[in-house]
């Protein structure tokens, strides 16, 4: 007989962690994500630019962070040497005078300038901005609709919102060309070439500044005339907050609609059940499972991974975990809204999901001044696209899609698909 052993003795190493922000990580975040909600849910990391912060990943410490007023969103309040705070915004973006922007600031100066734009994106006047949003979706379906094959990324999901933000703005048509060749740099981060994305801010920048100055002889219904209008009338916009302004506006009301079409479609492919739901929804004419359908897209893979950079003004303890003054601290949305304590099978698309008050647009006073605008296009994109190419599918095998670099944003860098060629 053998003698009866004894018991191990339990290991008291705290197990190890996913290692972040690699390609594999990029591809799916999400078990790593897992990882640290139950481990480590506000827990301190290098990022790949060398600057230590803080990732808050469970939905109520992400929440609560959001609305903080000790977590400032000016770069001012990083601890480290100044050299370190270009590493913590929009590339080019400090050199190119262009930090007084929305993201940047904190009240009263975030309450001042929010208040001048936010009548731009209001519910009604988005409303009365859809029918152009579903023209220029079909006629860029058209430009590829005979071919039975596209790139939905660069043929479709970027072109949209980017004209779409040009038109309300007031850039005229025949500019609009030279703002998609900027804002392609921008979002293509490490792919370009070295420095390109600081000389798109650049080169964005003086054009908004000479098309301020044009606009002041020729005000127009736009969201620039109307930044010109304000300050003329002693709301006290310098000229260096409207560029500023009307830079974040178009670059933060692109990028987030790029990425939630490509991820929305994305999902839809590895979701067939419930892209067949919306289908035949669609087809009937209705319009309810569309609008859930886009907020749990938002939820389930949404466009903004990590909410933008915010910086303790002040020592906190945020989900037990005690936050030095200066300290980073970026709270992964992609996480909170998989957050199995605030949602049901979280790790599931269900579009018909109601209960779904998720962070994909933040939440608080930096709550997506876009928002409405965003679900507009993504609605009407999604929608125009099932109807009008109804056998679409993926051209490639789903291992072969890859994602983008950065930190911010989560979006593909190509979406092929193909689909029964048809005349227009």
């Amino acid at each position: 007989m053998h003698e009866p052993t004894s018991a191990a003795p339990e290991d008291s190493t705290p197990p190890q962690g996913p290692t972040l922000f690699d390609w594999e990580f990029a591809t799916d975040p999400y078990p790593a994500y897992a990882w640290l909600r139950e481990h480590s849910p506000v827990h301190r990391t290098k990022l790949p630019s060398g600057v230590e912060a803080w990732l808050v990943t469970r939905y109520a410490d992400a929440r609560q962070a959001l609305a903080d007023q000790r977590l400032s969103k000016n770069p001012a309040h990083h601890a480290e040497p100044a050299h370190a705070k270009g590493k913590t915004g929009i590339p080019g973006e400090r050199k190119a005078e262009l930090m007084t922007h929305l993201l940047n600031i904190d009240p009263p100066d975030h309450t001042r300038l929010r208040r001048l734009v936010s009548k731009a994106f209001t519910p009604r006047r988005v409303a009365e901005f859809t029918p152009r949003v579903q023209e220029l979706t079909d006629h860029l379906i058209d430009q590829f609709v005979s071919k039975g094959e596209a790139d939905l990324i660069h043929e479709f999901a970027f072109p949209l919102p980017i004209y779409a933000i040009c038109e309300m703005l007031g850039v005229p048509r025949e500019d609009q060309d030279d703002f998609r060749d900027w804002a392609g740099m921008m979002i293509r981060h490490g792919g370009g070439p070295r420095g390109g994305v600081a000389r798109s801010v650049k080169q964005m920048r003086t054009y908004l500044g000479e098309l301020i100055h044009r606009k002041r002889d020729d005000l127009g219904n736009d969201l620039i005339s109307d930044l010109i209008r304000a300050s003329d009338h002693g709301d006290h916009l310098t000229e260096a907050e409207a560029t500023a302004m009307a830079f974040i506006l178009l670059f933060a009301g692109f990028e987030t609609t790029v990425n939630l079409i490509g991820n929305g479609v994305h999902a839809l492919f590895m979701n067939p059940d419930q892209r067949t739901r919306l289908q035949d929804s669609l087809a009937a004419g209705e319009s309810g499972l569309l609008e859930t359908g886009i907020e749990e897209l938002l939820r389930y893979d949404g466009p903004v991974e990590l909410a933008t950079w915010r910086f303790a003004t002040e020592p906190l303890t945020l989900g037990g975990q005690d936050i030095a003054a200066g300290d980073p601290v970026l709270v992964v949305l992609a996480a909170a809204d998989r957050d199995p304590e605030r949602f049901v099978d979280p790790d599931t698309l269900d579009l018909s999901r109601t209960d779904n008050q998720h962070l994909g647009y933040g939440h608080g006073i930096h709550y997506c001044l876009g928002a409405p605008l965003a679900r507009l296009e993504g609605q009407t994109a999604l929608a125009t696209l099932l109807k009008r190419l109804p056998d679409l599918e993926l051209a490639v095998p789903s291992n072969e899609l890859r994602w983008r670099g950065g930190l911010i944003m989560r979006g593909l860098r190509t979406l092929p698909v193909r689909f029964t060629a048809r005349n227009i």
